[in-house]
């Protein structure tokens, strides 16, 4: 059965909340400052419409002064950073995400459209202290939504006993064909958590894999367009990351065609589990 025709303006609803989130992301990891806001710049240019920084980057300032260089309303543009570790206080923690909405979007009306925490590592009372942070952020206008990232089926269960907003409108884990994460997947479709996909690419270690090459080569499509096509289809955000002005047009090249049954069944068979991981697969216990 075909998918339905899929847009570079695509959004998807989060849950109860009135904010939409464009599918097609640009990451911006290990972009160096000094090319970051020429690589966000691009990427503007040519319609991604949502950029995904973090703390552990070191590049949100950058981010926040390519939106402004690039003459778009704020409004237009979807801004991700995520909540390195806890400050060792719900307040402090508060205070360490109104440093990076202010790098993004200085002023007192800056706000960004999704703040994460990053990792689930610090253990149960940091996750419960930084989630009571971005509530606050939330609360107060200066993130638009809210979310968690590598979080397993228990760690975003856990957050009932504590959470004002939940579910986590977001849950941004690695994701591609090696590494399909089937259990967090489906447990984030049964509860409309948006889920997106980090290193959708594999950061090129999969490039000559004979599976993806034999069906880059029956569609006509690199093996890059190939991967991200297969997020969109299955109903997840891909962010694509580079600093490579061809490879940024490339990434977003991926409408008007489609990957067939037969050609997504081949790549659901290549899944290897935890073991398919490049950065990390999540803990579901």
């Amino acid at each position: 059965m075909p998918s339905p025709a899929l847009a570079l303006t695509d959004t998807l609803p989060l849950p109860n909340s009135s904010v939409r989130i464009p599918r097609l992301g640009f990451g911006v990891y290990l972009s160096p400052a000094s090319t970051c806001v020429a690589s966000c710049l691009h990427a503007l240019r040519l319609g991604y419409r949502h950029i995904d920084t973090a703390q552990y980057y070191a590049n949100e300032a950058e981010v926040g002064r390519a939106v402004q260089q690039s003459g778009l309303p704020r409004e237009d543009v979807f801004l991700t950073t995520k909540i390195l570790a806890a400050g060792g206080s719900v307040e402090r923690s508060y205070q360490r995400c109104i440093a990076s909405v202010e790098k993004i979007a200085p002023g007192e009306d800056g706000y960004v459209d999704l703040f994460l925490i990053h990792s689930p590592s610090g253990g149960k009372e940091k996750r419960r202290e930084m989630w009571l942070a971005l509530e606050r952020l939330l609360e107060e206008g200066r993130a638009r939504s809210i979310g968690v990232s590598n979080y397993g089926v228990g760690q975003i269960e856990e957050m009932k006993a504590y959470a004002k907003v939940w579910p986590p409108h977001v849950n941004q884990i690695e994701l591609h064909p090696w590494c399909q994460q089937r259990t967090i997947a489906a447990y984030c479709a049964r509860h409309s958590i948006v889920v997106e996909a980090y290193s959708p690419l594999v950061r090129a270690q999969k490039a000559h894999d004979p599976t993806l090459a034999s069906i880059s080569k029956q569609v006509g499509k690199t093996p890059a367009q190939v991967l991200i096509r297969y997020c969109l289809q299955k109903g997840w955000v891909p962010l694509p990351k580079s600093d490579t002005p061809s490879r940024i047009e490339e990434n977003c090249a991926v409408y008007g065609w489609e990957l067939g049954e037969g050609e997504m069944e081949r790549l659901d068979g290549l899944d290897e589990g935890p073991d398919g991981a490049i950065v990390e697969a999540v803990r579901n216990e």
